[in-house]
């Protein structure tokens, strides 16, 4: 009975650490419909600047706490909604989710730069040495703050929210933003607020975190969050009282599943497939958490399509012909073979790295480009591709790289038929559990990676051998133009077009009769495979790999850099993954004090994707177009060029200008290949 209870005592403790960092999820989320990712990164940055005032300056710690949670991380918030999160009303969810993973991201960055890595920190816990004697269990003073804090941060939001003004203008956003302001309400103001307090609270459950490790490290206190989003969840995002509920029944299961799940006996065989290297589920007790989250969003109610939900924001979908593409292929080898002969060695396998991951970023052009269907476990798929190519295509057989892709695509396909109910943010969430799960329970497994890591073999075709790293690169090089132009081809095909129709309106496919469910299967089907392709080359590439080469948080940058690009456009993937390559491991590795601004900086582009969703290279196209037909219309009418400024064409917006362009005439030649018009939506689907 004694360790029953001290258990119960150790899951409050962890329950009340998740109760606090899900409450400020939630605070933030229903104020602005964004959905903080950077919430973890935020708590870990605020428990390095307490230990910098605290430990590093000697301040005493209620000075320094205070300082931290009642000035800095509020600011932070405030900050960050009116410069960052205001300006995401008119854009799609796919980019309210990325410019929060760029946030995430960026933060992290800026604590690798401002406090070392590889610098140690004690970090000491609340009344250091000191216990509550319960009889059964000598209880720590800092873990009786933790759920003391807990209690409060109830007692105070309960307070906030139906007790003050400022709470009930809260709540009133939450129910309809537009009726608020029409009533006199201040919507951004609530927001602001609501985010400043989202920081608070997630400093405040960072440094409880932090004292309960004794020392920081910037990778476990990020990390927090993700154990928050089941607790979240629980609550809809909406209920305060169900996400401490859900967070304390996390808690408990974690703590109960240490004390009384055994879970270190080895499997040799499965489904009488021996092992050389047992299998153990030792990563289950720290997947508890995911594993929850998963659950609970299988459970929820499926979400109703909505008659007039069509998408409107400021993306553009570019429309370019395969034959373009088909030819790129070549181009693209050649300038392959040119780089390779004028940087070998490794800066050549540099780049052939970048370009591998180029494929991974194609895998999302369906999904997410054409679909509208979220998912941030592109490198979970690109690990099941590597690991199938160096378990059964070691030796560099093209039966190995084609089981990597078909495996991958059965894997997608699991995952996609309890994933299929969900749309937005859960499904994000859903994909991201599942990331963590792979890492937590597959990627470290000695029996697919014995001893740490997995060899992987290069191809040899038919007698041709690509164990070069010039030879390797090429063929990565065609591979990638090739997937290209079979997503250009299949842009303007019946099932390009049903995706697109389905990422412009849920509800009208289904009352055109387009089965939904089968759609979103078959393109999880084919972006999974894809990076499956995309892991298996790229594992090939570097030989060898090991379990955290393919962990969730590597490929939150894939993710980020493909969407940069341009996610609709396969050429947004190309720039993806050379941007890649040169910020994260050619310049880095010529330029080492670059290693982390670079990386900031491309979290600093990922933030401004609010301003411009379309991505660098659709961009940079509609802006070439854009200054041509100029020129041509200028010169046609023997006018200067600046003269459209006297139009007042130089306050025009991005929009105004493509509409514009179509207006007048002068999209007729689009840099993508023709126009072509755009038919009505049942139309479309009549002959798709």
């Amino acid at each position: 009975m004694d360790d029953f209870l001290t258990f119960t005592i150790v899951g409050l403790v962890t329950g009340s650490l998740y109760a606090i960092a899900a409450s400020g999820l939630v605070v933030t989320y229903t104020t602005s419909g964004i959905f903080n990712f950077a919430h973890g990164a935020t708590g870990m940055f605020a428990a390095f600047v307490y230990w910098k005032l605290r430990f590093d300056l000697g301040w005493p710690a209620p000075v320094a706490l205070a300082a931290v949670l009642l000035v800095l991380a509020p600011l932070f918030g405030a900050v960050v909604e009116r410069v960052i999160i205001r300006g995401l009303w008119d854009v799609s969810e796919v980019t309210k989710l990325i410019v929060s993973i760029s946030l995430l991201f960026g933060v992290y960055q800026a604590a690798t730069i401002l406090f070392s890595p590889n610098e140690g920190r004690e970090f000491q816990s609340f009344f250091a040495g000191n216990t509550i004697d319960l009889g059964f269990y000598k209880l720590p003073w800092h873990s009786a703050i933790t759920i003391v804090a807990a209690i409060v941060t109830a007692g105070v939001l309960r307070f906030v929210l139906f007790g003050t003004r400022s709470g009930i203008a809260m709540r009133a956003v939450v129910d309809d933003r537009d009726l608020s302001r029409l009533n006199g309400g201040r919507p951004d103001r609530s927001a602001m607020l609501a985010w400043a307090m989202g920081s608070s609270l997630a400093a405040l459950a960072g440094i409880l975190f932090a004292g309960s490790l004794s020392s920081l490290a910037h990778l476990p206190l990020t990390l927090l969050v993700i154990n928050a989003y089941g607790a979240a969840m629980f609550g809809r995002l909406r209920s305060l009282p169900l996400t401490f509920l859900g967070a304390g029944l996390i808690g408990l299961a974690e703590s109960y599943a240490i004390g009384y799940l055994t879970l270190d006996a080895p499997l040799t065989s499965v489904l009488g497939h021996s092992f050389a290297t047992p299998i153990t589920l030792n990563g289950f007790r720290a997947s508890i958490p995911v594993i929850v989250l998963f659950i609970v969003l299988l459970f929820l109610p499926p979400l109703k399509v909505r008659a007039g939900a069509q998408l409107k924001s400021r993306e553009i979908i570019p429309s370019p012909r395969p034959a373009r593409w088909l030819i790129g292929t070549i181009v693209l080898a050649v300038v392959a073979v040119v780089y390779a002969s004028a940087f070998e060695g490794i800066r050549t396998a540099q780049m052939g790295q970048g370009l591998a991951l180029g494929i991974v970023m194609l895998s999302l052009v369906p999904l997410i480009g054409y679909g509208g269907q979220i998912s941030l476990a592109p490198m979970a798929f690109a690990g099941v591709g590597a690991l199938v190519m160096g378990n059964w295509g070691g030796d560099g057989t093209i039966g190995g790289l084609i089981a990597a892709v078909v495996v991958t695509a059965l894997v997608g396909a699991l995952v996609a038929l309890p994933a299929i109910r969900l749309r937005g943010l859960y499904l994000a969430l859903a994909t991201a559990a599942f990331a963590v799960m792979m890492d937590n329970l597959v990627f470290n497994q000695g029996a697919v990676m014995p001893n740490g890591s997995l060899a992987v073999g290069r191809l040899d075709v038919l007698g041709v051998s690509f164990d070069s790293d010039r030879a390797h690169l090429v063929l990565i090089a065609v591979v990638f133009g090739l997937v290209a132009t079979v997503l250009v081809w299949m842009r303007g095909r019946p099932f390009g077009r049903r995706l697109l129709a389905m990422k412009s309106s849920d509800a009208a496919c289904v009352t055109l009769g387009v089965n939904l469910a089968t759609t979103k299967l078959q393109v999880f089907t084919l972006s999974a495979g894809i990076a499956g392709l995309g892991g298996a080359l790229y594992s090939a590439q570097l030989t060898s790999v090991g379990p955290g080469t393919f962990n969730f948080l590597n490929g939150l940058p894939i993710v980020l850099f493909a969407v940069i690009g341009g996610i609709g456009a396969v050429g947004g993937a190309l720039f993806g993954g050379v941007a890649y390559a040169m910020a994260f491991l050619i310049i880095p590795d010529v330029v080492p004090s670059l290693t982390g601004v670079l990386a900031f900086g491309s979290a600093l582009v990922g933030v401004s994707l609010g301003r411009n969703p379309n991505g660098a290279v659709n961009e940079t196209a509609r802006s070439v177009k854009q200054l041509l037909a100029e020129r041509r219309a200028a010169k046609a009418d023997g006018a200067d060029p600046t003269d459209l400024d006297l139009l007042g064409l130089d306050g025009f917006s991005d929009v105004d200008r493509v509409e514009l362009d179509r207006a007048t005439g002068l999209d007729a030649e689009p840099l993508y290949g023709p126009v072509r018009p755009v038919a009505p939506l049942a139309e479309v689907l009549a002959h798709g």
